[in-house]
């Protein structure tokens, strides 16, 4: 059977690996996931990405701005899938990634990667399964230099310490509530506490706890996706201790937004480490959402 060097040929045009290869992809990442800790630690340098939600094309032009893999290692902070039209293709890339080069690339679990969220639309449901095995095995959240936190949604009034996110059993569906949930799910507000989230799940969080948080911790910053920024990233409070990244250009091909990857490469983090990336031009045919494609994620 063909290997992660033949399957990154056929990925990278944006083409479905067959069932048999995809499963085998599959239980090659869940093999390496199982090894990662709650908390992955990372050295810089490192690329820090948001939301990718389907948008294979722009996913390519961020590799072109950013830099290859292996050469520019990354952090992506979930949300692969949903909302664009190439799902499938653009979440077996990240795994035929991880698959080849697995030092080079580490791969945070976001909301969506939930069989809750994702839903198939047709055909066989084999390759969403697989797919889903392998969210349940994704990490939480990577650590940077032990300075910066990297994390899909947000803070947790659970969580007081990294130690607590490292505690969490985090192979399972995403539960409805508690610190694993607020962690996919909370959002920065201009608050100082807490607050109800407007989404039904996670919270909203403010400027003290966010500060708080990272005093106890030992962070400069927190670098989290989740939100739509027109910018492509958004420092929060008075500290700017923390920023959310975006990474989906034109997201669902009509917000008009840029999107933005951050690059971590020492102690001090300014707009000078974001790259901002606008979305391709020739892109985002539905080829695979047709009769006998291959679209399993809405």
């Amino acid at each position: 059977m063909p290997g992660p060097d033949e399957w990154l040929e056929t990925v990278r045009q944006c083409q479905p690996l067959p069932e048999l290869e995809i499963k085998k992809l599959c239980e090659m990442v869940k093999e390496l996931l199982m090894e990662e800790s709650n908390i992955q630690p990372v050295r810089s340098p490192v690329t820090v990405c948001g939301d990718i939600h389907g948008q294979f094309f722009d996913l390519m032009e961020l590799f072109r701005v950013g830099g290859e893999i292996p050469e520019t290692n990354y952090i992506f902070m979930g949300d692969f899938v949903d909302r664009g039209f190439n799902s499938l293709e653009t979440f077996t890339l990240l795994m035929v990634l991880k698959a080849r080069w697995p030092d080079k690339i580490t791969l945070l679990r976001g909301n969506h990667e939930s069989r809750q969220i994702t839903q198939t639309k047709y055909g066989n449901a084999n390759v969403w399964k697989y797919c889903c095995q392998v969210f349940d095995y994704l990490t939480l959240a990577a650590i940077v230099d032990g300075r910066v936190l990297c994390v899909h949604g947000g803070l947790s009034p659970d969580v007081r310490t990294l130690d607590q996110i490292r505690t969490i059993q985090r192979c399972q569906e995403i539960p409805h509530e508690g610190a694993f949930c607020d962690l996919m799910w909370s959002d920065p507000d201009d608050i100082d506490g807490w607050g109800v989230s407007p989404r039904g799940a996670g919270w909203l969080f403010g400027a003290k706890v966010t500060s708080e948080f990272n005093h106890v911790n030992g962070l400069n910053l927190i670098a989290r996706a989740h939100q739509l920024v027109q910018e492509g990233f958004k420092y929060m409070f008075p500290d700017d201790n923390l920023v959310t990244v975006w990474s989906a250009p034109n997201y669902c091909y009509r917000c008009g937004n840029v999107a933005a990857i951050l690059k971590l490469d020492g102690p001090t983090v300014d707009e000078s480490n974001f790259k901002i990336f606008s979305a391709v031009e020739v892109q985002h045919t539905q080829s695979s959402s047709g009769a006998g494609g291959n679209q399993y994620f809405l």
